[in-house]
């Protein structure tokens, strides 16, 4: 923060400023919603390269967050949005992990359950509704949270936290939806799209759990009438970085150090090696040349 202070204040020659003439370009996205849109082409394409896919089916699906937040809207309340009602009880199954919010119970009929009895002055939004199975709905009944979880302060406290998530995931795939749509167009093959209905009717009809990985399987009206299902254990992605770009890395008044640039040797931090005494795991760089070797279980050795 003092070395951009300094910039502002010291005797260099006249620059005009340039926040009064930027534009953002159309479709403009946040670093972070890029970010979305380009690690799932990234992975497309590894995937086009290695297997012989000839099509894509994209889920191109858009939460009514004003649904979610007040499933009572309708007609002139909108304004702008389009209804879609169905997405309500979606939105929280993948909220509250289809699961009952109350004992875990996985694999049974849930109902929408309101947290704060509507009784007691409870409302219809979205942070007010869970998920629970017929048993859990009908004992607690019109019972306040606090008296129903009394005897399980863990629960009680995991629940409010959970109740409380905002709507940033349903708000960044209705901002990327159409971005990815675009750059999925650039791969060259067929494209179809689909809704969330009809991906959760192919996955219903042929008696699959829901998983993120299946309902990939799922997505569109070109989805077989029987799958074919080979594994058990999808492939878990994780995203690391590459290293930061500062350049020099300052105290409170000067720059103390300057950081390597990169690549070295031929590296780049996250990059995956294998060593010949301890095994495969990710580089951090080091300017001297000896690198910190991380292993997936969290063990660093110098190399």
């Amino acid at each position: 923060r003092v070395v951009r202070r300094h910039r502002r204040c010291r005797k260099t020659r006249y620059r005009q400023a340039r926040f009064n003439n930027r534009k953002r370009a159309d479709g403009w996205l946040a670093p972070s919603l890029k970010h979305r849109v380009e690690t799932t082409l990234t992975w497309v394409n590894r995937l086009i390269s290695s297997c012989p896919i000839t099509d894509i089916s994209m889920e191109l699906v858009r939460f009514d967050t004003q649904k979610l937040q007040n499933p009572e809207i309708s007609g002139v309340e909108y304004q702008q949005g389009v209804l879609l009602g169905y997405e309500l009880r979606e939105y929280l199954l993948t909220k509250w992990q289809h699961q009952c919010a109350y004992c875990g119970g996985q694999n049974i009929p849930l109902e929408i359950e309101h947290i704060q009895p509507k009784s007691q002055g409870g409302s219809d939004r979205v942070s007010n509704l869970a998920i629970a199975c017929h048993k859990c709905h009908q004992k607690k009944g019109s019972q306040a949270l606090e008296q129903f979880l009394e005897k399980k302060p863990e629960i009680l406290k995991r629940l409010l936290v959970q109740a409380k998530a905002p709507l940033k995931n349903a708000a960044a795939v209705n901002s990327t939806r159409w971005a990815l749509f675009n750059s999925l167009k650039l791969t060259g093959l067929p494209i179809e799209i689909g809704t969330g209905g009809l991906t959760k009717y192919n996955r219903t009809v042929q008696g699959l759990p829901k998983t993120h990985w299946l309902d990939a399987a799922c997505v569109g009206k070109s989805t077989p009438t029987r799958l074919k299902i080979k594994t058990h254990q999808p492939l878990l992605i994780t995203c690391f970085g590459r290293g930061g770009r500062q350049k020099a890395a300052p105290n409170k008044r000067l720059p103390i150090r300057h950081n390597p640039l990169k690549p070295i040797k031929g590296w780049l931090t996250g990059d995956i090696a294998k060593h010949k005494t301890h095994g495969i795991g990710r580089i951090t760089l080091r300017s001297r040349g000896s690198f910190v070797l991380t292993k997936p279980d969290k063990t660093q050795f110098s190399v």
